[in-house]
């Protein structure tokens, strides 16, 4: 049968059809290695994308779990952008030379104490240690002026702390840093001999609330969302904020970078430009996660202690060593 024209005409186009939709379903998207609270990564990126028309894929991990992923991959990893809950993890990427510089644009919103001198990646918003108390069986009064003194015999049997995470990671690598290597294995080995271990920072929340132990080593947030969603496992307990610089007041960054083998750049530093603006951080303000957003322009609310009222150590990000970490706290008998 011969084909007339208009038939050839329609025949073409049902031809063509299969592969334009191929293409529209090959759409790139910028993919993010995210190790912060998928909650809140899943709030901040469809505004993102609403806001650009750039699609995002998130693929969700742990911190050293992704930056171990993201070292092993080298160039030929499909991230766009890293993600991370604690800087350490940022510092071990940065280490293997896999960031590329970002934009000054980018980096002078967030102040320099909260990001590294090399200007590779961006911290855009923080947790502070604090202790957690039971009312009943401690006053405030009694609490140490230093975290390092959970370390003294007094202390026996009276603290609770969750070490495999990189939370407390993080706060181990900032006294390693502070403090130097001897100090912090005897501040290790001291609470390892005082303290009962937990496997999860609400579980240490929950031993405090309940009289297993006096006070548990977390990060703030943990005990102001229980009291936001109830108060079940911290009806019985209150924050205690060390101050003056002592490393029991380590702020814990929250990092973002761009990696340098990455094929959409130009979409990548838009991301940390709604990141560390204030649209996105005023959507971390807002958010669940009660963390403190890192841009001067936006606060964090809800009752949570001031950002201006912390008195954290001076601790250049780039140095917190997870390494160093890791093989210490393996010698003490944690890992």
């Amino acid at each position: 049968m011969t084909l007339t024209r208009p038939a050839l005409g329609l025949a073409a186009l049902a031809l063509a059809l299969p592969v334009l939709t191929a293409c529209g379903e090959d759409e790139p998207k910028l993919i993010i290695y995210n190790a912060q609270h998928e909650q809140l990564l899943e709030q901040i990126a469809p505004a993102f994308e609403e806001e650009t028309g750039i699609d995002v894929e998130l693929r969700h991990g742990k911190d050293l779990e992704l930056s171990n992923q993201l070292v092993q991959e080298g160039d030929a990893s499909d991230a766009d952008v890293f993600l991370t809950e604690n800087s350490p993890a940022m510092s071990q990427v940065e280490q293997a030379g896999l960031f590329e510089r970002l934009p000054d644009d980018v980096l002078e919103v967030i102040p320099a104490q909260y990001r590294p001198r090399s200007g590779l990646w961006t911290g855009f918003v923080a947790r502070s240690t604090v202790l957690v108390y039971n009312t009943d069986l401690v006053e405030e009064s009694e609490l140490p002026d230093s975290i390092l003194e959970l370390a003294e015999p007094e202390w026996a049997g009276r603290i609770s702390f969750s070490p495999t995470g990189a939370d407390f990671q993080a706060i181990v690598a900032a006294i390693l840093h502070l403090e130097g290597e001897e100090a912090t294995r005897a501040w290790l080995e001291g609470i390892e001999e005082n303290g009962t271990v937990y496997d999860g920072n609400n579980v240490v929340l929950e031993s405090v609330d309940a009289g297993e132990s006096e006070v548990g080593i977390v990060y703030h947030y943990y005990w102001e969302r229980d009291r936001v969603e109830g108060g079940d496992l911290s009806d019985d307990s209150a924050q205690y904020y060390f101050a003056d610089q002592d490393p029991g007041a380590f702020l814990s960054v929250s990092g973002a970078g761009i990696l340098e083998s990455s094929d959409m750049k130009d979409e990548a530093r838009e991301f940390l430009e709604f990141l560390v603006g204030e649209e996105g951080q005023q959507i971390l303000a807002d958010s669940y996660a009660l963390e403190y957003p890192l841009n001067p322009a936006v606060q964090l609310e809800k009752g949570v202690k001031p950002f201006s009222e912390l008195q954290p150590p001076v601790v250049n990000v780039s140095d917190l060593d997870s390494e160093a970490v890791v093989d210490l706290m393996t010698e003490v008998g944690f890992l």
